[in-house]
């Protein structure tokens, strides 16, 4: 298997996949990107208000459209289209460089459609608001099926993800339907902390996965014993950390291996390996809080987990893709090698056979996605049938 390659670069064409693979519409999708089809030609930076302008002019006619459904009583019809253009708008958000102009307010109309879809569709997803040393993270809490108090697993974001995305990767409808909760998280970097609260990345991810840890604690239907923690892209490196330092973590998994994510950013200097977002160093200067690039490589020292991973001893998963053109699969090896205090300890490799092959499963995530659930589903005392 292969990524879908519309676009004569990897980052439209990974923009492309992540809208595919979260719900999107492969006719949307071509009308959407054959206007801009040329506009790719000269790099994956320059075209990028073209791209906002294509994928945000299709989110409000699907706005449009899902008011007409709501206007005539038709909710669900509705919500399947509101779902749709907060994802189309996400997208558009997603590629463009800090400060461009719309992007705030694309932004806030995509978290309005999806709240409103998120009502209108009665989905199992709740939008919460977690405390912080500074400031809150905001999140969505999906309940298991089930009765009595069910397992729980966070699931946090990568660089340039958000907790909509992660919702859209329907790891918490399969955790679901294995009788397990699901607490999607905009950890501080990301989504709403980023955006709306300026708050920057913390290496040190167990500060705020030990809040998300604490807030469990306190709900009604969780087993605060049988708590879980993954993480996508780089939440493959946030993940491990927070297992390795949060005690009551009780299994952990990554959906892709981001060992040594401070080597990468050299690797990406001498330009090795692709990047995952168009303007990649104002994006992570952004998310860093970062002046200038020997702030930036100052304050990622610590994003190397080399030296930490005896800490876990509870049971994890390492996954990733053979293929993946963002972080190589040798990070997954030294992961895997050094969990050394882990009474069960996995890696698998996805390969041509199975698919997923590319980073995080760009090109298939459903293998990824059905192996984590049924991990935590073995490892947290969750149901595989």
């Amino acid at each position: 298997m292969a990524l879908f390659s519309y676009f004569p670069n990897y980052i439209w064409n990974l923009s492309v996949a992540i809208a595919m693979e979260s719900g999107g519409r492969i006719g949307e999708i071509v009308d959407m990107c054959q206007p801009i089809k040329d506009a790719a030609d000269s790099g994956a930076d320059t075209g990028t208000p073209q791209f906002m302008a294509q994928w945000a002019k299709m989110g409000h006619k699907l706005l449009e459209l899902a008011a007409e459904d709501e206007a005539k009583g038709r909710a669900f019809s509705a919500s399947n289209k509101l779902e749709r253009a907060s994802l189309y708008l996400l997208v558009a958000e997603r590629m463009q460089a800090h400060g461009s102009d719309g992007r705030k307010e694309t932004y806030a109309q995509a978290r309005e459609a999806f709240d409103r879809s998120t009502s209108l569709g009665k989905i199992n997803r709740k939008r919460v608001e977690i405390p912080l040393t500074h400031g809150t993270m905001s999140a969505l809490f999906s309940q298991g099926i089930g009765d009595g108090d069910r397992p729980c697993v966070v699931f946090c974001n990568g660089l340039d993800s958000c907790k909509e995305m992660l919702y859209w990767t329907k790891l918490p409808e399969e955790l679901a339907r294995r009788g397990i909760s699901t607490l999607c998280v905009d950890q501080p970097g990301t989504g709403e902390a980023l955006r709306l609260q300026n708050l920057p990345v913390d290496p040190h991810s167990e500060n705020w996965a030990s809040k998300a840890v604490d807030w469990l604690e306190t709900q009604n239907g969780v087993d605060s014993k049988r708590i879980g923690m993954t993480g996508i892209s780089l939440g493959g490196h946030f993940a491990p950390r927070a297992v390795a330092y949060e005690p009551r973590f009780a299994s952990g998994a990554v959906w892709g291996a981001n060992h040594n994510w401070r080597e990468v950013q050299d690797k990406r200097i001498a330009r090795e390996g692709e990047n995952p977002v168009p303007h990649y160093w104002e994006h992570v200067f952004w998310t860093f809080g970062a002046k200038d690039m020997e702030d930036f490589l100052e304050k990622s020292n610590d994003m190397n987990l080399n030296g930490h991973m005896g800490s876990i001893k509870v049971p994890f998963l390492v996954t990733h893709g053979a293929h993946d053109r963002q972080i190589s699969v040798g990070y997954a090896d030294d992961l895997y090698d050094q969990l050394v205090n882990s009474p069960k300890r996995e890696k698998f490799i996805f390969t041509e056979r199975e698919g997923g092959v590319e980073h995080v499963g760009a090109d298939n995530m459903s293998y990824a996605r059905d192996l984590l659930a049924d991990w935590f589903a073995e490892t947290l005392g969750g149901a595989t049938a």
